[in-house]
């Protein structure tokens, strides 16, 4: 039975801990990782909120913050603006796959690790034009129909992008290649979001798909390798770009 109710903000926060002034957001990530996902705090918890944490971590709240941001972009807690944060019940689940990378924060290792998906999602292409079934092939081309209808709703737009690279992922028949991409996904899953601002970048990449499911299309390695080359470049080049202030 956990220990804590659902009302123990105070006790969450005292289990904490403090930290020194100068500790990184990601350090102060991992402190909150470890007492959300210990065990011993029930599944939609409200957690303290950020002015509690920050007094008890003896840290600036803005720091809290981010640090936050980051466990939902992993699917640790759910933000409800106006409401506060909350475990979720699925966190265990995701922890394998995607805290073996850490909490990568910074511009440095965000950077890095857009080139480390791109090299990722290459092979991938190059695995799916010789393993994708016909059945998954028609699925990927809906997925770039999927783009092309929803080019003037880009919130909808990034998912459909989403959806076509998890099938494409799905497709190699390599559970660890998959969980690597996804654990990556999530990761710089708030630069993605921002890294399609408008509809001429949603055309680019809408013909870089489409290039891609094309080439792959053909079941020729190299060409759908050469195609999802293309794609990481200038995705790559756009996430960057989203970095910026």
């Amino acid at each position: 039975m956990p220990a804590y109710p659902n009302d123990s903000s105070a006790e969450i926060a005292a289990s904490i801990g403090s930290l020194s002034g100068g500790t990184p957001v990601s350090a102060i990530a991992k402190r909150l990782l470890e007492i959300f996902t210990n065990g011993t705090i029930e599944a939609g918890t409200r957690l303290p909120p950020e002015r509690q944490l920050a007094t008890t971590l003896g840290v600036g709240r803005s720091a809290v913050r981010e640090a936050l941001a980051a466990l939902e972009i992993l699917g640790i807690v759910d933000v409800r603006p106006g409401s506060g944060t909350y475990l979720r019940g699925n966190a265990s689940e995701l922890l394998p796959q995607t805290l073996s990378w850490g909490l990568m924060l910074g511009e440095p290792k965000t950077l890095e690790l857009i080139e480390v998906r791109g090299a990722l999602e290459i092979y991938a292409a190059r695995l799916a034009a010789t393993r994708m079934t016909d059945e998954e092939l028609v699925r990927l081309g809906q997925r770039v129909d999927e783009m092309r209808a929803s080019r003037d709703d880009l919130r909808r737009f990034v998912e459909a992008d989403l959806q076509f690279h998890l099938e494409l992922a799905r497709s190699t028949d390599n559970s660890v290649l998959l969980d690597l991409l996804q654990s990556i996904r999530s990761l710089l899953r708030v630069w993605v979001d921002r890294a399609v601002q408008d509809t001429v970048h949603a055309e680019d990449a809408i013909r870089e798909h489409a290039a891609v499911h094309a080439a792959i299309a053909t079941r020729d390695p190299d060409a759908a390798a050469s195609a999802m080359a293309a794609h990481m470049n200038t995705a790559g080049k756009r996430l960057a770009t989203s970095l910026t202030p």
